[in-house]
């Protein structure tokens, strides 16, 4: 029996758990906090709240039409800062309500209730955010600045932005060969499972699977390489190793089945594909920004070996500002010496969401959905839907997350550009994180879809 410890976050000294309405700790109804100026930030419905939420910010207490900078400041695993800005102008009360003032400048502009979040940008040049448990909050630092040339601080607050609700159970995972980290929901279950996979790079990120059990999974983020005693680096994979993962799930007693699901990620994306197309137990798969060929490791099953998809350097550009751009970096997947790369997703037996962002730098997402429904179409499936984001950029995840247009690239071993405009991006993710539980309980429901292979 697994025992799985609840999470709580920490305040002046006091605990408290996140309400499981997801809506507000109940104990709460909103805070202000006022400097010496008399000017209140208020954070509602509560200070606290889940990184996937939205809240409302009010200044209060200023003259009428007064001019001030919002600022918000965060700092991440890696001790990179982020920050961004909002300049505002009070109304006749002396009043801003970010869900209907606009921004005048700074780092955004227009009405977005949410900007000074989806705007943050590093202060260290190229980092991309990086938190990676989900046991503690990210702190959001909230200040309100006059509007003179040296403004001072008027009012200051923080948004904690949490994770789990309470009674999520979360455990670090170490099964036979499996490494990674289970979060099962409150409540009696079964619930449907599913297997969260991320980015190229190693290592385990707790954010996206922490945060759809939230809504009623049992998720596995799964770890393959540059984890625990996993390998540092890569070479191969075996499919072994995720098929593993799947039986490990599907056997317990909390998961509903008779399959699960998968959520992936660029290069975790052909490996889901893989995953649906060889292995028994995959029923609904979730495919962000992917490939349909094997990239960047030889990924081998009982005997067989899959071959990665070449690269061409030839075909890898240097930017204005002189960083990389990687998006035409890969042989073309449809070119007859490349078929060996490619993935039968004909085989699986599942249903498929994926999700294209217009702008993918990374490469060519857009054109490998086409061949993917295509091939499905050409066997006479058609259990797939697409969703296109035109104005997003690589990094599709969760909503408020803050976007990442260039970065180092784990393959590449240099920054690349990543895409996206910054606020289509955030519109995109807001989206996007709706659609992903609606899909999953949709598919991973016995009574509505029983074609999974078993």
């Amino acid at each position: 029996m697994l025992h799985l410890p609840m999470a709580m976050f920490m305040r002046n000294g006091s605990c408290a758990r996140f309400a499981t309405s997801r809506s507000f700790y109940k104990c709460l109804s909103g805070t202000a906090a006022s400097m010496s100026s008399g000017v209140r930030l208020r954070i509602l419905p509560s200070y606290r709240c889940l990184f996937d939420e939205p809240v409302n910010i009010k200044v209060e207490g200023l003259a009428p039409e007064q001019s001030v900078e919002l600022k918000a400041k965060l700092t991440d695993d890696k001790g990179v800062t982020f920050k961004s800005s909002g300049i505002y102008k009070a109304d006749r009360r002396g009043e801003i309500d970010l869900d209907s003032a606009p921004s005048l400048g700074g780092s955004y502009t227009g009405v977005e209730a949410m900007g000074l979040f989806w705007s943050l940008r590093p202060e260290t040049p190229h980092a991309k955010f990086v938190k990676r448990n989900a046991l503690g909050p990210c702190l959001y630092d909230l200040e309100v600045h006059s509007g003179e040339s040296q403004g001072h601080v008027l009012a200051r607050e923080t948004n904690e932005r949490g994770f789990m609700v309470e009674g999520m159970r979360r455990i670090p995972l170490k099964e036979e060969r499996i490494r990674g980290t289970l979060f099962v929901p409150p409540g009696p279950g079964p619930f449907p499972g599913v297997i969260e996979m991320g980015v190229l790079g190693g290592g385990l990120s707790e954010v996206r699977g922490c945060l759809l059990a939230n809504q009623g999974f049992v998720v596995l983020c799964l770890a393959y390489y540059g984890y625990q005693d996993l390998p540092k680096t890569m070479k191969k994979l075996d499919l072994e190793y995720f098929e593993e993962a799947i039986m490990f799930l599907r056997k317990l007693p909390e998961v509903k089945g008779p399959g699960i699901g998968v959520l992936s990620i660029s290069k975790s994306g052909d490996l889901s594909l893989s995953m649906a197309s060889y292995l028994n137990g995959v029923s609904a798969t979730v495919l962000v920004n992917g490939c349909n060929a094997n990239t960047m490791f030889p990924l081998s099953y009982k005997g067989m070996v899959i071959p990665p998809l070449r690269a061409d350097l030839k075909k890898v550009r240097t930017t204005e500002s002189g960083v990389l751009d990687v998006s035409n970096g890969l042989v073309d997947t449809m070119a007859p010496e490349n078929r060996g790369s490619l993935i039968p997703i004909e085989q699986a037996n599942c249903r498929f969401l994926f999700a294209v962002s217009g702008d993918d730098k990374n490469w060519k997402s857009g054109y490998y959905v086409e061949q993917m429904t295509k091939r499905l179409k050409d066997h006479g499936k058609h259990d797939y839907e697409v969703v296109v984001y035109p104005g997003a950029g690589h990094f599709l995840e969760v909503p408020y997350m803050p976007h990442c247009a260039t970065s180092m690239h784990a393959a590449v071993g240099n920054v690349v550009v990543f895409g996206g405009d910054p606020r289509a991006h955030a519109k995109a993710q807001e989206d996007f994180w709706r659609s992903v539980p609606t899909f999953f309980k949709k598919y991973l429901d016995n009574r509505t879809f029983k074609n999974a292979r078993l």
